[in-house]
């Protein structure tokens, strides 16, 4: 296996310990997986924070919204009906919640190394019974000035893609839940293809089928359909477990180059590539058999959640061949690498 990603030597570029929780009486846990874009000449981020209360011996306690503001939920750590062997979610007299509510985050940089948060924009945090556990792991793509926001929307009801629209990023539009549970990694591609809207996105199924990425497309970019299942997962591979897209996938002469991520049964979370068809997405011309990054440096092997890196968000360099990658690190930290979209290609099959 050869791992393509020129790692920044700044990485970790945001630590949680660098920003300031979102409300008194909460602790940022985790930073994650942040989608990417240029806007006024700058590189922004809008980073998925997670917090939760600070930790009292033999209680675990989560934060949840409710339609008055945010409740702590805590429970004792030797209650019987508790299960608390998964750091991001518990499950407690059958019923599943977050260990963390996260909310997302605007930073900017002049270099695309060192990231502020720039004042005068808001945190976007959410909103309504359907996103009660919080929202999650934003893409943004820009078509016509327009910037589509599509996150991961979770409560009580399950797992869901949800989606804003905005052009200055202070005014935006909800457009509600437009992919319903189970639902996740939807990535909307940057241009129209024969008229159409189109977008990546991960239904789950746990009896049949499994976790694999789809392509659907919309006459309008908010309402969706003609669903059909692009890649599967691959038995005793680095992505056994299940896939999902990462950003936008990028026009290349060869076809859409999409990053995306796999998981085996270990819980690895490693970067693969797919090649789709310029004029038709729905046809995968080739795939990558083996990962092109890997976790292998101390912040992607031991954090919240060790052993993951994890995409959705990336600029195209103007030399049309370097792609910088932001990333998320063992679910903890925000870091960045340079990747060679020619080599990628070179390992395509």
């Amino acid at each position: 296996m050869k791992d393509l990603a020129q790692r920044f030597s700044q990485n970790p570029l945001l630590s949680p310990a660098e920003l300031k929780p979102s409300t008194e009486g909460l602790e940022i846990t985790c930073l994650l997986n942040p989608g990417v874009f240029r806007y006024e000449d700058k590189t922004w981020l809008i980073v998925r924070v997670a917090e939760r209360p600070a930790q009292k011996d033999g209680i675990i306690s989560f934060p949840i919204l409710t339609p008055t503001g945010t409740e702590i939920i805590e429970i004792a750590l030797n209650d019987p009906e508790l299960n608390a062997s998964d750091p991001r979610v518990i499950n407690y007299k059958g019923t599943d919640y977050l260990t963390t509510l996260s909310h997302l985050r605007l930073l900017c940089s002049d270099d695309g190394i060192r990231f502020y948060e720039p004042e005068g924009y808001r945190h976007l945090a959410g909103e309504g019974m359907l996103q009660s556990f919080g929202i999650e792991d934003c893409r943004v793509t820009c078509i016509d000035n327009k910037y589509y926001l599509t996150f991961t929307a979770v409560s009580g009801n399950g797992v869901g893609v949800a989606m804003r629209t905005t052009t200055d990023w202070k005014d935006f539009e909800d457009h509600g839940m437009i992919l319903p549970p189970h639902n996740k990694d939807c990535a909307i591609f940057e241009e129209t293809i024969g008229g159409k809207y189109y977008a990546l996105h991960r239904p789950s199924s746990v009896d049949i089928g499994g976790n694999y990425i789809w392509l659907a497309e919309s006459p309008d970019g908010i309402h969706w359909g003609n669903h059909k299942c692009l890649a599967r997962t691959r038995p005793d591979s680095w992505d056994s477990a299940r896939i999902g897209a990462g950003a936008a996938p990028i026009r290349t002469e060869r076809g859409w180059l999409e990053i995306y991520h796999g998981a085996n049964k270990q819980h690895q979370y490693c970067l693969g590539a797919l090649l789709l068809d310029l004029d038709d997405p729905s046809k995968v011309l080739a795939r990558t058999e083996d990962p092109i990054m890997i976790p292998s440096t101390p912040y992607e092997l031991s954090g919240f959640f060790g052993n993951v890196v994890f995409t959705n968000g990336h600029v195209l360099s103007p030399d049309g061949d370097t792609l910088t990658m932001y990333y998320g690190a063992a679910d903890e930290f925000v870091c960045g690498a340079d990747f060679s979209i020619k080599e990628i290609l070179s390992l395509l099959k």
